[in-house]
């Protein structure tokens, strides 16, 4: 995968989320077509997404930036990596990393905390996000590094 930076210059219309992100798992990048879901504290409608097949994309997760309870765990990475998904990007926390860091899976999170979501079945799939002013819509292609995430338009430069 081309990193972020280069793939900014190439592509000067892209938008950054404004996010300091830490990286988890063997795999440093993630890119591919994104999937939304937004979520606070309650990951029912992530378990759901990751238990379907990836194809490849990207699962962005608004989390509302909380980091009192973890979006993702164990669990749900391996789910998703087994299923095709090219990675997963939080807005929000995740745990087990220390399990998630054996795996050949890219999750980017903005932190972590030990503690669990609680299962309400809340949450919308596929929703049209705005991630600290950015938009960000299902479809949209999402870039991943530890330099930072990139949201391009379908149409994008890559040589």
């Amino acid at each position: 995968m081309m990193s972020t930076p280069d793939l900014s210059d190439l592509n000067p219309d892209a938008r950054q989320l404004p996010y300091q992100f830490r990286c988890f798992g063997l795999r440093a990048a993630l890119s591919g077509p994104v999937a939304t879901i937004s979520c606070f504290e309650d990951n029912s409608r992530v378990k759901e997404a990751v238990a379907e097949p990836g194809r490849e994309r990207v699962l962005l997760i608004d989390g509302g930036g909380s980091l009192t309870r973890a979006l993702s765990g164990d669990q749900v990475a391996k789910t998703a990596m087994d299923n095709g998904w090219a990675g997963m990007v939080i807005i929000g926390a995740v745990r087990d990393v220390e399990i998630i860091n054996t795996f050949d899976f890219c999750v980017l999170a903005l932190g972590t905390s030990p503690i669990k979501t609680q299962k309400l079945g809340q949450g919308d799939r596929g929703a049209a996000l705005s991630l600290g002013g950015v938009p960000v819509s299902e479809g949209d292609f999402l870039a991943g590094d530890q330099n930072g995430v990139l949201v391009l338009d379908r149409a994008f430069n890559v040589p």
